[in-house]
């Protein structure tokens, strides 16, 4: 009986927003909303270069090139609500919203004047537009975005109260991934026990168990490399879009452009500069670009470790990579720390029980088939439904969009109605 009315009191929550939102363009955009372009409304700046001089010790995030910060420092250079945006690397483009201090590194920040413009309302415009950001990366080897190609962006800027209420809804939504991220920090905390061993087993450097190969890209100018291309050239992008065990690349290299031999199934890739840290299992053989560090295990070794074991572990390789950077015109890992990183293999049996474990709370995750990522993936769906519909304001349209909302409610409160009790 609880849950039942716990449903009904979401949805009739939900309708309520709608109306109120409705409500408000009603009343203060009875002639539509004005649009202004990004580069008027907003003040963005550049990042400070770390060099090794500047290096601490910290907690302050540092936003550099990609998704998640690399490393931290020990003071902030931005404080406040701020907007982030990568300037450069695999994820160039990518938009961030903090409201803690920040290092920003290679990104920039954009902030704006709030006693008219909510920073988060802009930050759900440029999430809105993230793919045209993308659309803007400019360079062959190091991808990067810069502030003036998105000046020109036109926002519509509604009044303040009509933004705030957006902002309402929205963060409303994104509050429902809470569960899942949960989920996958109880997956975190089982794939760091069980991948510490403190037992007396064999424990080995990289540079003993592998061969270390380095990922090249044939020459992009020389067109004979990549027309009809049928082997595997893999790049940060692959595991991006198809995870961390893969067999087809989204690129392909025609065999003229191969230098030497491919390097063999099951080897792990793992970045070791630009990106730093992210890996997979390849289980045909292929090429990876110059990002990648190829760890090939030796023939003499074979039988004391498998494959998906390897790629479990690369979790605890990932977290090294990244606590020993050093610092150029890009990250990189320091390659000689590299060499001397260590692995520990367990018993077969340990290993094929661990990846019988960490396998099944990957899928609990992360397969679209079970339970709670089903869920989230259709609550995005309809997130990213209502933040579009919410940043056009063509009034009629919300109206509408309102209206079906209602409608939408009043079905599922029947439908839940119509459930037993219990």
């Amino acid at each position: 009986m609880k849950s039942d009315v716990t449903s009904k009191n979401k949805i009739s929550k939900k309708r309520e927003d709608m109306s109120r939102l409705d409500e408000l363009i009603k009343e203060l955009c009875p002639n539509g909303v004005e649009y202004k372009e990004l580069g008027e409304i907003v003040k963005s700046q550049r990042g400070k270069t770390i060099t090794k001089e500047l290096i601490k010790d910290g907690d302050i995030p540092v936003i550099s090139g990609g998704q998640k910060p690399p490393y931290y420092h020990n003071e902030s250079n931005r404080k406040g609500e701020v907007i982030t945006i990568a300037g450069s690397g695999a994820y160039a483009g990518f938009v961030m919203y903090w409201d803690k201090p920040i290092f920003v590194s290679d990104a920039f920040s954009i902030e704006c004047d709030k006693s008219y413009l909510n920073i988060k309302y802009i930050y759900y415009f440029l999430q809105n537009n993230q793919m045209k950001i993308y659309s803007l990366k400019k360079g062959g080897g190091v991808p990067h975005v810069y502030f003036k190609d998105m000046q020109k962006f036109l926002v519509p800027v509604p009044p303040l109260e009509v933004q705030n209420e957006i902002v309402r809804i929205l963060d409303n939504f994104t509050a429902l991934t809470a569960e899942l991220t949960a989920r996958k920090r109880q997956y975190s905390w089982y794939r760091d026990y069980l991948l510490k061993f403190e037992n007396k087993i064999k424990i080995m450097k990289l540079e003993d168990l592998f061969e270390l190969k380095n990922g090249y890209t044939p020459s992009k100018s020389n067109s004979e490399y990549w027309e009809n291309g049928d082997v595997n050239w893999f790049k940060i992008e692959d595991i991006n879009s198809n995870g961390r065990v893969l067999s087809n690349s989204l690129e392909k290299v025609n065999k003229k452009g191969i230098k030497g031999k491919l390097f063999p199934e099951n080897a792990l890739i793992i970045s070791t500069s630009a990106t730093i840290g992210e890996y997979a299992l390849i289980t045909k053989e292929f090429l990876c670009n110059q990002r990648f560090t190829c760890l090939i295990t030796k023939e003499e070794y074979k039988e004391l470790i498998l494959p998906m074991f390897l790629k479990h572990y690369a979790y605890i390789l990932s977290k090294k990579c990244k606590e020993n950077i050093k610092i150029g015109n890009f990250p990189s890992v320091d390659m000689d720390k590299f060499k001397k990183f260590s692995i520990a293999l367990p018993p077969l049996e340990v290993q094929k029980r661990i990846v019988e474990v960490l396998d099944n709370f990957e899928k609990i995750c992360n397969d679209l088939n079970i339970g709670l990522p089903a869920e989230i993936e259709a609550r995005q769906k309809q997130y990213e439904f209502y933040r579009n519909y919410l940043l056009t304001f063509n009034n009629e349209e919300i109206y509408a969009l309102s209206k079906q909302a209602s409608k939408q409610a009043s079905k599922q409160a029947s439908k839940q109605a119509s459930k037993p009790k219990i």
